[in-house]
């Protein structure tokens, strides 16, 4: 209960209370700075379990040495209600967590005069630890109501349908009755959610007037525009509006949020970025970055690069991690400036330490491509672990790719399915791609084509020009869905035109073959080229068909090896088989029966039907190689398990004739 809260003995300043006063901050930072309003509780409880993990702390444990700290009641209140609300080492107690953040609040009665500069001053001081507490109590206990008049609003709404979800009258005016109470013992926020309840008549009977009231008696204390918690976006503007006229720098910024997002009023980017350059100007970090956002994107202001780098260089110089993650993209790509992978890496390392997601994510990028800074594919996973951990979907998604691939890590297929889920539920299209290979294939999973096929044309819809690929070829063949060639066709097309070079070697399949569409070899031949210059290897071995063959072009040999040759080399087995040919026939160069042989092996290794059969006739005969009849064997049996039926009918001839020199070659 409240009262074991206090007289406890103190502890000393070990590892354990460093660890709450670091949290408390942090925590602090992030109440102050979140929009997560409709998720706050998920939120909330997902960074303070990550938090405590990797930091190896005891949820029990720490919310006992909160408990048993001497400054308890003073600095820990509003924690200790939030580990009793999200029910984090205890069982979830509401009515407990509730009385914590009143406690909290009635201790604002000194220090009325706290402000960031303060803060900043002397950040571990009592009274500055006491105020953190009480700004976090008040956010929470906002919230908390919140909820609860959303919860209100939503039930008021439901039919009586006989569900077991019905609408409880008795509980919204128990809920009007309590905030009734809080709102006349002068707390701001149940002044303007009992407004509401006026407005809309929960829990009471509708009063404009009363509405109107509580409106403007909570409108008086700023309190509620300087920890943006109201959930009620017209309202939230209408306050917003008036202190930004009075020149308060964070309704100034919220509401170039408002006019950008148009919420609680017409979409308007120009004022947005009005407001956006008054509260940016008025030193505040948040709009600084914002205003950098305007001009990178041209949102209420023509683009300008080089604007939108000196706003993200104020802000991120002010402390802001989002900012010094802009500054970093900035740096990298040349944006506003010049290129610089020293300073992106030393932008994106403050970003990281300052605990933004995505400056972690970027981070890790850095280690993983030795950009600024040696590779070092450990700690791009641990910087990667960090970002997806703290909710980044791109940091999820590559987090899941290194688990997929064991880099930077052990192998581990099941959890890079988990990652690639968690990123794909967020809209990541590279992740929706990933996790549909995973669904294809079983990787990490179950296979399950109709929910692949569900996956990639999400991505593909999403602009994933792999994915429109993959979704091409589920069309084509009939995976997860109805064979269809011409969506096939039109997938394919969209991925080729993206610039993915295996959608531009799938068209041009599509051309040669008349899948989708008619048939036109020069299309045919021209995506090719396409697809094998941006590296297909597939595409390298169709084109080098082409030349070989005359498709959509002239017969040029030389062209035809040159192309078999890339192919081969970056690993097709096709590429290799026909580079093996080539050598065995001397087309497009000189015969050469040991390096045909050489090519053979590569290829039969790496599956080829073809290959197989081709490397048994030259152990058979001793082409290239010593002859070798039991080798020969194993390979044509290979090829025959592979379902060759030129090898077939060769086993069937040793098996009556045995195996001789009139058993040539036959590619």
């Amino acid at each position: 209960m409240l009262s074991n809260l206090s007289d406890k003995p103190n502890i000393s300043k070990d590892d354990d209370e460093i660890f709450l006063i670091n949290i408390l901050k942090d925590f602090y930072r992030k109440i102050t700075e979140t929009n997560e309003f409709d998720n706050f509780e998920e939120m909330a409880s997902q960074w303070i379990e990550h938090e405590l993990e990797i930091n190896d702390k005891n949820p029990e444990k720490i919310l006992e040495s909160m408990k048993n700290h001497k400054q308890s009641n003073f600095w820990f209140t509003s924690f200790i209600g939030l580990f009793y609300q999200l029910g984090i080492g205890c069982n979830i107690d509401r009515e407990n967590a509730t009385k914590l953040y009143l406690l909290t609040i009635n201790n604002d009665i000194e220090n009325n005069s706290f402000s960031n500069e303060d803060l900043n001053k002397g950040i571990d001081s009592f009274n500055s630890l006491k105020n953190i507490n009480i700004i976090i109590g008040k956010c929470l206990l906002s919230l908390f109501y919140n909820n609860i008049i959303i919860d209100l609003e939503d039930s008021g709404s439901e039919k009586d349908s006989g569900s077991e979800k019905g609408v409880d009258k008795n509980n919204d005016q128990k809920e009007f009755t309590n905030l009734l109470k809080l709102a006349k013992n002068g707390d701001s926020e149940a002044q303007y959610n009992l407004a509401i309840c006026y407005m809309d008549g929960i829990g009471t009977q509708k009063d404009e007037n009363k509405a109107y009231k509580w409106l403007l008696i909570s409108e008086q204390s700023k309190y509620p525009i300087n920890l943006r918690v109201d959930n009620y976006q017209k309202g939230k503007f209408e306050r917003y509006l008036k202190l930004a006229i009075e020149n308060d720098s964070i309704a100034q910024n919220y509401l170039g949020h408002y006019y950008q997002n148009g919420k609680g009023m017409n979409k308007d980017e120009k004022k947005a970025f009005e407001w956006y350059l008054k509260s940016a100007e008025n030193g505040n970090t948040l709009a600084q970055n914002n205003l950098g956002y305007c001009y990178e994107n041209g949102i209420g202001i023509d683009k300008n690069k080089s604007q939108a780098f000196e706003w993200y260089l104020i802000s991120a110089e002010n402390g802001n991690g989002l900012a010094q993650n802009n500054l970093g993209v900035c740096y990298q790509n040349g944006k506003g400036t010049d290129k610089d992978d020293v300073k992106t890496f030393e932008c994106y390392l403050k970003s990281a330490i300052a605990k933004c997601p995505e400056g972690q994510c970027n981070l890790g990028y850095c280690y993983s491509k030795g950009i600024g800074t040696e590779k070092n594919k450990t700690k791009a996973f641990e910087w990667y672990t960090k970002s997806a951990n703290a909710g980044c979907a791109k940091g999820q998604y590559n987090l899941g790719y290194y688990c997929a691939n064991g880099i930077g890590t052990t192998k581990n297929e099941l959890k890079a399915f988990e990652w690639y889920l968690k990123s794909a539920k967020s809209d990541d299209a590279n992740a929706q791609n990933s996790l549909g290979d995973c669904l294809q294939n079983g990787i990490g999973t179950n296979k399950d084509v109709k929910k692949a096929f569900e996956w990639y044309l999400k991505s593909a819809k999403n602009g994933n020009a792999i994915a429109q690929n993959n979704l091409g070829n589920c069309y084509q063949n009939g995976i997860g869905t109805d064979k269809d060639e011409k969506k096939a066709y039109e997938w394919y097309l969209k991925s080729a035109i993206a610039g993915c070079a295996k959608g531009q070697c799938s068209l041009g399949y599509c051309y040669s073959n008349a899948v989708g569409t008619g048939k036109n070899e020069m299309k045919a031949f021209g995506w090719y080229l396409k697809s094998a210059k941006n590296g297909s290897k597939m595409a390298q071995n169709n084109l080098g068909d082409c030349y070989k063959n005359g498709i959509g072009t002239k017969i040029d040999e030389v062209n035809a090896f040159k192309w078999y040759l890339k192919s081969a080399v970056a690993g097709c087995g096709l590429g290799q088989y026909n580079l093996g040919y080539c050598y065995s026939n001397g087309i497009g160069t000189e015969k050469n029966e040991v390096k045909a042989f050489k090519w053979y092996l590569k290829s039969a290794m790496n599956g080829n039907l073809m290959a197989q059969n081709s490397l048994g006739d030259c152990y058979a005969n001793g082409i290239g190689t010593e002859k070798d009849e039991a080798k020969a064997l194993e390979w044509y049996s290979k090829s025959v398990e592979n379902k060759s039926t030129i090898t077939k009918n060769k086993l069937d001839y040793q098996n009556t004739k045995g195996l001789d020199a009139s058993c040539c070659s036959v590619c």
